[in-house]
Formats: C-alpha cells, structure tokens, sequence
C-alpha cells in the first residue's frame, strides 16, 4: 500500500508541473520547472523498471533540452542599444536614461547590452541592418526599430527625451502640463 502511495503521489507531479510549466511568464523560471518535470518523468519511467527510458529521459529529455533553452533565452532576451564610441569614451545615455530603459526592460525579462559604433552612420546602418534594437543617437534621441520597444518604453523615458522609430516617424512621449 505504501508503495502505490509513492508511485501516485510522484505520478500526480507530472500534470501539476507540467501546468505551472505552462502559465509560468519568466522564461528562466520556465527552465527550472521543464527541468524538475524531466527529473520527475525519469523517476516515473525508472519506478516502472524502465531504467534505459528513464536515463534517455534525464540524458537527452532534461539536460541537453535544458541546456539548449538555456542558450536560446540567453541570447534572444537582450535588447542590444548601439552608442557611439568617442576617442577617449563613449557617448552613454544619461543615467536617468539609462536606469528608465533598463527598468523597463527588466519587467519583461530582458537586459539591455550596450554597444559602441565608431559614428552616427554606423550605428544607423547596424539599426537598419537589424544588428541593433534601438541607438541612442547624439542629440539626445533615441530611435527604436520596432514599434513594439516604443511600446514598453514611451512612458518610462524622460519627457526631454524624443523617441524616434527608424522610419524616421518622430515620436514624442506626452510631456506632463
């Protein structure tokens, strides 16, 4: 009796992380949790004598698929902002800035990774070229790629600071009377 009671109670794992897989909105989180859900199945699969499932399970099912996702989420959760690099330093958003867009960002589990361009044109060429995701330009500006960053960010950034789309459509936050 006591057995079928451990081999329910682990069995009845797999639906409820497999649900708290699903509606889990942090990605990293997401990792932990597929990760205890293949360790739970290879516990199954091994309680049931199929030891040779359940270390294909643990092998390929939870460590590589983790480590794979893990490399994927790292790089696609980054939102690369072009600055021009000056001769003794680069030209970096005001901290102001900065602290608004990394905030913003921070919510939707994304960091921002600053990279330098020698001049304005590359850093338009890198922007229209999809290298980068938004650059903050010399005269205080910041000119996005997507409508969607303007999204996150028209209400998070200074209202001295004009958002521009690269197509060059100017957006400008409301400025509070």
């Amino acid at each position: 009796m006591t057995d079928e009671f451990y081999i329910i109670a682990i069995t009845a794992l797999l639906p409820l992380m497999a649900i708290l897989l699903v509606v889990q909105t942090n990605p990293y989180s997401a990792l932990v949790i597929r990760g205890i859900l293949g360790a739970i199945a290879a516990l199954v699969y091994a309680m049931f004598g199929a030891a040779d499932v359940a270390l294909t399970e643990a092998l390929v099912g939870t460590m590589l698929s983790i480590t794979l996702y893990a490399i994927a989420v790292r790089s696609s959760m980054t939102l690369r902002l072009g600055i021009i690099q000056q001769p003794d330093q680069p030209l970096l958003p005001p901290p102001q800035l900065m602290s608004a867009i990394t905030s913003a960002f921070t919510q939707h589990n994304v960091r921002v990774e600053l990279l330098p361009h020698p001049d304005q044109e590359s850093l338009i060429h890198a922007l229209n070229q999809k290298e980068l995701h938004a650059i903050y330009e010399a005269s205080g500006s910041l000119r996005l790629r997507t409508q969607s960053l303007y999204n996150i960010l028209h209400s998070k950034v200074p209202t001295d600071t004009a958002l521009v789309l690269s197509d060059t459509q100017s957006i400008h936050p409301e400025k509070s009377s």
